[in-house]
């Protein structure tokens, strides 16, 4: 029986390797590459991005920030649809061009496929919640949902699920709402 090891890579690795336009994560040692986002993909962050900006505009407690690079250590580095973290965190994490330790709220909006699922939901969801974020939505495109998964005992635990006409709340944006209609505009 002959088994073969696949290497681990590191953030070291991935910064070697030419840029080719393309998207790449690091993900517990594996890398992942990404095709450019659909329009759907982009309006409805576009639409997040509008709802989040005008409530930290009358709520200044933080900034979010769309596409980022997240690193979280040598074996796990990520590109978020979008990011929040407070002020008061700025210091610790944003230092330099990428963020080195967990936003307060990580979005994803995922896109269609299988694998771009299993890697939302499964791994990127148990890296988050390892690394501290302390709360996940991820918003589904086909169902015109999103659900919101909160840091606990466990890692990140599906807190709600909003869909149709639901109104979005937040634990992290205290006073947060947006109506679900709002963000699947098209």
């Amino acid at each position: 029986m002959n088994t073969q090891i696949q290497p681990v890579l590191t953030i070291a690795d991935l910064d070697c390797t030419p840029d080719d336009g393309n998207k790449y994560e690091l993900i517990e040692g594996e890398i992942y590459m990404s095709r450019a986002p659909s329009l759907t993909h982009q309006i409805t962050l576009q639409n997040f991005l509008m709802a989040l900006g005008s409530y930290l505009t009358n709520n200044p407690i933080g900034i979010v920030v769309p596409g980022p690079g997240v690193m979280f250590d040598d074996f796990n580095g990520v590109i978020p649809d979008i990011v929040f973290f407070t002020n008061e965190r700025r210091a610790e994490i944003a230092s330099g061009d990428w963020l080195n330790g967990a936003p307060d709220l990580v979005v994803e909006i995922i896109s269609p496929g299988a694998e771009n699922e299993r890697r939302d939901r499964v791994l990127k969801r148990r890296v988050y919640g390892r690394f501290g974020v302390k709360e996940y939505w991820l918003v589904d495109l086909v169902n015109r949902s999103v659900e919101v998964c909160r840091l606990g005992e466990e890692g990140l635990e599906l807190a709600a699920t909003f869909v149709g006409e639901d109104e979005m709340t937040s634990s992290v944006l205290p006073d947060f709402r947006m109506k679900l209609t709002d963000l699947f505009r098209l």
